[in-house]
């Protein structure tokens, strides 16, 4: 055996050790999920840019029931659900599959894989901790780890904010997974690491002008922030241009499905008082 084939064969193994395995998969219906997952991943496979994959995948869940609470349950499993989404499952299932189909790959396999690799610390799956449940976290993480960027501070209108992001833990009767000891410590754990947490956004009241309106493109990931005491992030969404304006497509739970929103997105902002403003995301290759 040569060194070349030795080293193949370490690299294969180590991808294998990687892949999460079925009994840790959690379908709402594994057939049509499955099936549906292959077809948009052929479906896009056209599309020759990650933000144009995310804004076409975007658009094939267009009126999916809004549920929430999809990912809830004891033990913690890699869930997927194309059938009910809220705001974040929708944005990472759309992320996962825009990833695949830039990887060349058109098997739901790959899709799993990415999808843990979005959604979970370090793209392992271990417990509820080690879910990325805050978008500071979420965006840290897989910054650091180069699945996506992070486009916020590219905007002269960029400001920053400084917020302890500690809401779980405050509101831990909301979380039927925080009454186990365990699970609310490595909540708390990583919630240290986000006391006065520095972030950047965009105030709302500029969201609409001309200069933030021409930075921001069709499939752009977009986080909404928020006054909420303990929290960075209320609602997320993808932009889509109409006529030149960016509108949000997002899973609406006013409308109770996945909707283009009709208002603009700086209206949109506008129109509720806790939402503060903005952060822009977009994937890499």
């Amino acid at each position: 055996m040569t060194r070349y084939h030795t080293l193949f064969i370490a690299l294969i193994t180590a991808l294998s050790s990687q892949a999460i395995t079925l009994d840790k998969v959690k379908f709402h219906n594994e057939a049509s999920d499955t099936t549906r997952i292959t077809q948009i991943l052929i479906d896009a496979t056209p599309m020759d840019s990650p933000q144009k994959r995310v804004a076409f995948i975007a658009r094939q869940f267009i009126d999916t029931p809004y549920v929430g609470g999809t990912l809830d349950g004891q033990p913690e499993m890699l869930t997927v659900n194309l059938d009910q989404m809220d705001c974040t499952t929708m944005v990472e299932t759309v992320m996962a599959l825009a990833y695949t189909v830039g990887e060349r790959r058109q098997s739901w396999h790959d899709f799993l894989f990415n999808l843990e690799r979005i959604r979970y610390r370090n793209g392992e799956m271990t417990d509820y901790g080690s879910r990325l449940h805050y978008i500071s976290d979420w965006v840290v993480d897989n910054v650091h780890r180069g699945n996506f960027t992070e486009a916020t501070d590219q905007f002269q209108a960029c400001n920053y904010a400084v917020k302890t992001i500690d809401f779980m833990s405050r509101n831990a009767e909301k979380y039927p997974q925080l009454a186990d000891s365990v699970q609310l410590e490595r909540i708390k754990n990583t919630e240290i690491g986000y006391r006065s947490h520095r972030f950047p956004y965009i105030k709302k009241e500029r969201v609409g002008s001309k200069q933030v309106t021409a930075g921001l493109h069709e499939g752009d990931i977009i986080a909404l922030t928020t006054k909420i005491a303990g929290l960075d992030v209320s609602h997320m969404g993808i932009i889509i241009m109409e006529n030149g304006t960016p509108h949000l497509l997002h899973a609406s739970s006013s409308a109770g499905k996945v909707i283009i929103d009709k208002r603009p997105l700086a209206e949109q902002l506008r129109r509720n008082i806790n939402l503060t403003g903005i952060r822009v995301f977009r994937m890499t290759e």
